[in-house]
């Protein structure tokens, strides 16, 4: 799992009872996750199709950091399906997990659309692959 990003925990992120909301994590890792989809499949038409089950394994506080983890599990003709972990930078402790993810590249119709990817290509690849 590769944790790319970090985000601090500010005032306007935390629910009533002064705790990370769960809301906000979640904007915070379908953006991630969007961007890793982008990225990995060349692309930015794609969507979120899919998000299973979320496990809250434990919370965050004003002024925590954590960390994204995001892992590409399976690339389909049309979708890449990821795995997704949140921690807490200092103690590693798991905030989050997300079994399954599914993103579908389409075209500008919003139709699936066959992305022709078959392996994980780190970031700094793609880009110059694509430049």
């Amino acid at each position: 799992m590769n944790f790319y990003t970090r985000k601090w925990v500010k005032p306007e992120d935390l629910n009533a009872h002064g705790t990370l909301f769960g809301g906000s994590l979640l904007r915070w890792i379908d953006e991630e996750a969007a961007i890793y989809s982008i990225i990995q499949l060349g692309t930015n038409r794609c969507v979120t199709k899919y998000m299973s089950e979320i496990n809250f394994v434990s919370s965050a506080k004003q002024g925590d950091i954590v960390e994204l983890g995001i892992k590409a599990t399976h690339f389909g003709r049309t979708s890449l399906t990821l795995t997704c972990q949140v921690r807490n930078k200092i103690t590693q402790k798991t905030i989050l997990t997300v079994d399954k993810m599914v993103f579908v590249s389409v075209d500008e119709n919003g139709t699936p659309w066959p992305h022709g990817r078959t392996r994980i290509t780190y970031t700094d690849e793609r880009l110059r692959e694509e430049g």
